[in-house]
């Protein structure tokens, strides 16, 4: 198997730059409309921001979801994904984007300890419960996130309520042989630390791992691979493949309120 070309999913879809400039476009027209509290520091770093976005008529109750965007920990940031925003903050809930810092600036720890930061500001901030979701290296940073002991820090150990990845990678290995890793700096010891695959999962929660029908390969084994996992271990968990859905047509059905995937998003936040 050519695992770089599997992993390269700006080669398979070469429709993605249309696809990622709607987003930009999407993202403004809904900070513009919605308004929301903008860049709201979680920690040190400068891209450690947050925007959260109030839901309509809401009164600050029930979980808080968090959307974590991708770019494989290399590019994007919070400003291209306002837009998810739209369909939690439809009927009432309230929804956070952050922005963490890149590879290589950063490694791959050093990001998931961002994100880790920022849940634990966000609890602490709005006293409730998260769920969260996200996008490719989004997907991954979610799942980590529901893997995470919170207790070890300092925090209620069931601050995450659910977990929705989409199109998460779960499984770091397989991209040491890509060149994605000149950025990533991944050994083989790095990249077992960051795959939540990996890691023992004590905490009980529903899980559900979404991917693009139309995906490579190893997108989609990857995505079977941690519904399986944590199921076997008694976790509420659920995998489908979107018909039609590439890698990154599926990040526009997160602004969709009719889509299945949205529904479901939405049932996992009222529980």
């Amino acid at each position: 198997m050519d695992l770089a070309a599997e992993y390269n999913n700006r080669a398979l879809v070469p429709g993605h730059p249309q696809i990622i400039a709607r987003w930009h476009r999407d993202a403004a027209a809904y900070r513009d409309r919605h308004g929301g509290e903008f860049g709201i520091p979680y920690g040190a770093r400068p891209r450690n921001r947050v925007d959260l976005f109030r839901g309509t008529h809401g009164r600050g109750e029930g979980p808080l979801i968090v959307f974590i965007h991708g770019g494989y920990w290399r590019s994007f940031d919070k400003s291209s994904f306002s837009h998810v925003a739209g369909p939690a903050n439809a009927v009432g809930l309230d929804v956070a984007v952050p922005e963490y810092t890149l590879c290589p600036e950063v490694t791959l720890a050093d990001i998931i300890d961002e994100i880790r930061q920022c849940c634990l500001f966000l609890g602490q901030r709005t006293g409730r419960r998260l769920v969260v979701t996200g996008h490719s290296a989004g997907g991954h940073l979610a799942a980590a996130m529901a893997a995470t002991e919170w207790q070890l820090y300092g925090t209620r150990p069931d601050l995450i309520q659910a977990c929705l990845s989409v199109s998460g990678l779960f499984d770091l290995r397989p991209l040491m042989t890509t060149a994605y890793n000149d950025d990533l700096r991944l050994s083989p010891s790095a990249a077992a630390a960051a795959s939540p695959l990996l890691w023992p999962m004590s905490n009980r929660m529903p899980f559900e791992s979404w991917v693009g029908a139309e995906e490579s390969f190893e997108f989609r084994r990857q995505a079977r691979s941690l519904a399986a996992a944590w199921a076997g271990l008694g976790l509420s968990c659920h995998y489908e493949e979107v018909p039609g859905e590439n890698h990154f047509s599926i990040g526009d059905l997160f602004s969709r309120a009719d889509h299945p995937m949205t529904r479901r998003l939405l049932e996992l936040a009222r529980g």
